[in-house]
């Protein structure tokens, strides 16, 4: 099948509603977590207790200290900027995803073609991601700072008033990298887990022969997959958290610092400062809440996405995957 039959086959509406469902649910679940573990990474949760050797909060002390101190409300504080960008990017995200997927010839379970299709659009994801994890960041610091921001047009404004453009896109290349590295970790390990779980809960995966929608295989019951889907994409989750988590601390340090200070920090200050500071753990820093949000943010983005795309059309795999030639 050639590119431009295969673009035909996909249905752009229905992807894009799928994606747009994803984002929507899973940024609003986990947007309270990721405040938690940026006040963790950047070292500002430390306030309450430091000096003396005393030890930093953990996610609940975290947590609780911003309730205190600044308000429930304060929890979503800086979410515009990821609710805007995050159904975009998962409506990219899962589009170039089936797109590239065919083109690797990828197939259900622990193909790594599957990562490769991922990280395909990593480049483009990254123009979108910085500067919303910029603004994200520069909000969730805003709180134990001056309180200078209104929202999150606001801060925009205020600091490209102030620095320029180029400010958004601070940190860009090593954001531009953890994403890489998160999404093709992402689609690897969901195709590994889901058709691991399948097979082990009906005895059968997703597709004959490892290739997806195989025609004459009856659709998996609906129990199966609202049990599997969210476990798998919870998993996937988790997994790709855990293994891009230091260039997310590194980025977030980098994203967070105060802009008024004449010290530039880049990706490379940032990681040296952290293993000499704090260790290979500081690398690690808020990867808790990091772990737990992931986990409930992935779990319910995939099942929006798989429950958006059964309402269409039956399933994911329903109609098969179509492998494209390009010559």
């Amino acid at each position: 099948m050639s590119a431009d039959d295969f673009l035909q086959t996909v249905n752009i509406g229905e992807e894009a509603l799928g994606g747009l469902a994803a984002g929507i649910v899973g940024t609003v679940l986990g947007f309270p977590l990721d405040l938690i573990k940026t006040r963790m990474q950047t070292g500002v949760a430390d306030g309450a207790g430091a000096g003396g050797g005393v030890r930093p909060p953990g996610m609940f002390g975290v947590a609780s200290q911003i309730v205190r101190s600044e308000g429930a409300l304060a929890l979503y504080k800086g979410i515009g900027p990821p609710l805007v960008s995050l159904s975009i990017i998962n409506t990219l995200s899962f589009t170039s995803y089936s797109y590239f997927r065919g083109i690797y010839r990828g197939s259900n379970g622990w193909d790594v073609r599957n990562s490769y299709a991922g990280m395909t659009g990593a480049p483009v994801f990254g123009l979108i991601t910085t500067p919303e994890n910029f603004l994200k960041t520069q909000m969730q610091m805003d709180n134990v700072r001056s309180r200078r921001f209104r929202g999150s047009l606001h801060c925009a404004s205020v600091l490209v008033r102030e620095h320029g453009f180029r400010v958004l896109y601070t940190g860009h290349a090593v954001n531009m990298t953890r994403e890489a590295a998160f999404v093709g970790c992402y689609f690897y390990c969901y195709e590994g887990f889901r058709e691991t779980f399948l097979r082990g809960l009906t005895g059968r995966g997703g597709g004959e022969g490892g290739v997806r929608g195989d025609e004459a295989a009856p659709s998996l019951p609906p129990t199966a997959m609202a049990a599997v889907v969210p476990l798998a994409g919870g998993m996937a989750g988790a997994c790709s958290w855990l293994f891009s988590f230091p260039l997310d601390c590194v980025r977030a340090g980098v994203q967070g610092r105060d802009l008024g200070d004449p010290i530039r920090r880049g990706a490379v200050r940032v990681f040296a400062d952290l293993l000499a500071t704090k260790g290979v753990g500081g690398l690690y820093a808020g990867v808790g809440p990091s772990i737990a949000r992931a986990f409930l943010v992935s779990g319910s983005r995939f099942s929006a996405y798989e429950g958006a795309l059964w309402l269409f059309r039956g399933g994911r795999d329903r109609g098969g995957v179509q492998h494209i030639d390009l010559k």
